[in-house]
């Protein structure tokens, strides 16, 4: 009995761990759920085979070339900044101040001389898979606290429009997007793990309660057998 209220009291732990909201500093490197970053269009249109989404509410971009085309993705200066060849290699400006910017959720990062965004590029490969995942400043809010505007939203509020350009195969295209507030608009999950933990504290309680009043009866009858019958004692369920 006593395993079984252990076993019990950790799954309610767990049930109200997973509801709790995450605390600030645990978005200092990822995506902050208050938020939505959307693409709205790429044009002109990718070609097939090139494909570019929103990873983790508004912290990343993923571009995926599976037909062999050549993709540059420019940074913040209009330089190169990455880029995938028609084999699949995957490349990195190590002159692009991005590259360095890149890996921080504000920025918060010393930019080496070497960075010149002037200066011809000098690519290092990352990887040969054809994809790219890349944290951009362009497509999420740089402030650690709310948008003056949004702070007293209750439902889904625009923050700003961003671009982020790039070209395929030598032509140039851009893509635009909008970044959202959806922290008001967001539905709290306690509620649901507080009912949770109420059916699995009182279903535990009553498989205690029946247990106990079948080894009761089972004292009682002297044999653990039911009357008039030579079956065993079995569980219902």
């Amino acid at each position: 009995m006593r395993s079984a209220r252990r076993a019990l009291l950790v799954a309610a732990l767990a049930l109200v761990w997973a509801a709790a909201p995450a605390p600030t500093h645990a978005l200092a490197h990822g995506g902050d759920p208050n938020y939505r970053s959307e693409i709205d269009s790429i044009q002109p249109p990718l070609p097939g085979g090139v494909s570019i989404q929103v990873l983790d509410y508004d912290s990343y971009l993923q571009v995926i070339d599976r037909h062999g085309h050549e993709v540059v993705l420019y940074g913040y200066e209009g330089e190169p900044y990455a880029r995938i060849e028609r084999d699949g290699t995957v490349q990195v400006n190590q002159r692009s101040p991005a590259t360095y910017l890149n890996d921080s959720r504000f920025g918060e990062v010393t930019v080496p001389p070497i960075a010149d965004p002037k200066a011809p590029p000098q690519w290092k490969t990352v990887d040969t898979s054809g994809t790219f995942i890349w944290h951009d400043h362009r497509m999420h809010y740089m402030s650690r606290s709310l948008p003056p505007r949004t702070v007293a939203a209750s439902a889904k509020t625009k923050v700003f429009s961003y671009e982020v350009p790039l070209s395929v195969d030598g032509r140039r295209t851009a893509l635009r997007g909008t970044l959202w507030w959806v922290g008001g608009a967001g539905t709290s999950k306690l509620p649901f793990a507080i009912a949770a933990i109420v059916i699995v504290l009182g279903g535990g309680a009553l498989v205690l309660w029946i247990r106990r009043r079948r080894g009761g009866e089972d004292g009682a009858g002297g044999s653990g057998e039911r009357p008039g019958s030579s079956e065993p004692t079995g569980e219902a369920w």
